[in-house]
């Protein structure tokens, strides 16, 4: 192990030891737990593009397995592949802007197969799209066109939601209804954000039990308070006002315990961490995960 790797290592067993210290002892009852626990690497995209290695150094010794991208930034793919490979870690997806949806899929798949991805996943799309009439419908289109590419190629494409996706259209519908029916099942999967659901009023458990299986990735993030149900009912909150709300994993409102207790009928295979804003990412993943970690249900 390199200096700097062991450096890591033992300041990340520390704050983790400190962190798990903090969670009462009825999280270590007998049950299921979440195995394994992975990282989005936005929530350490500053410290990655000033220090590849180090960053994702830190990463492995706080105890993540696997890592998602959020886009390549400044690396090539065979870079970041070398990278996860020193870090010891694996990157079973990474998330694609929509225009590579749209007209770049050829080498977003090639990049997937260098980096072992299995999933390609869009986290936003355009608002010139979405503004349209039948806006929602016609990116479901697009999906399905990005699914077939992706499953001819061994991959899987999937949707990460915000919480606009909540808010109800003019004719009632919510927008992440209409893509669950207008996305084929067998080309597309969904990468739930737990905590924008849950800003934007939805029930994930809901969802779970309505779409079963669809959900093969979930973001893993909390709030220290949900806004008012009022607040959801005129223009949608920029998500840059919620920031200063959302908390380390375990630490805020959502009640994790009860929501993974229904992770089969949702059919979760990767669960992925991530803060938006951290004031420290490093003593944020660590809390994350030491609660995580520790989680029972």
């Amino acid at each position: 192990m390199s200096a700097l790797s062991r450096r890591a290592f033992l300041q990340s067993s520390a704050a983790a030891a400190v962190a798990a210290s903090a969670f009462p002892p009825s999280l270590l009852a007998a049950g299921h737990k979440i195995s394994p626990i992975g990282l989005e690497l936005y929530t350490v995209r500053n410290l990655l593009d000033a220090d590849l290695d180090g960053t994702l150094a830190k990463v492995a010794a706080a105890g993540y397995k696997e890592v998602e991208f959020p886009g390549y930034r400044k690396f090539t793919p065979a870079v970041l592949r070398a990278a996860i490979d020193r870090a010891g870690l694996v990157s079973p997806s990474t998330h694609i802007d929509y225009k590579t949806v749209v007209g770049g899929m050829p080498q977003a798949i090639d990049a997937a197969h260098i980096l072992g991805h299995k999933f390609l996943v869009n986290p936003s799309i355009d608002e010139a799209v979405i503004s349209q009439p039948d806006g929602w419908k016609h990116a479901a289109e697009a999906f399905n066109r990005a699914g077939e590419a992706c499953k001819n190629a061994g991959l899987q494409f999937a949707y990460h939601n915000h919480w606009a996706e909540f808010k109800p259209m003019p004719d009632g519908a919510l927008p992440y209804d209409v893509l669950l029916q207008e996305c084929d099942a067998k080309l597309v999967a969904f990468e739930m954000d737990l905590c924008w659901v849950n800003v934007g009023g939805g029930d994930p458990i809901a969802y779970f039990k309505r779409y079963p299986g669809r959900f093969p990735l979930v973001h893993v993030k909390d709030m220290k308070k949900l806004p008012h149900p009022s607040a959801r009912e005129g223009a949608a909150i920029p998500e840059k006002d919620l920031l200063p709300e959302m908390t380390e994993v375990g630490i805020g409102v959502i009640d994790w315990k009860h929501l993974f207790a229904n992770s089969g009928k949702a059919g979760i295979q990767h669960y992925f961490v991530e803060h938006d804003a951290p004031a420290d990412p490093i003593a944020s993943i660590t809390t994350s995960y030491a609660y995580l970690s520790a989680l029972r249900f």
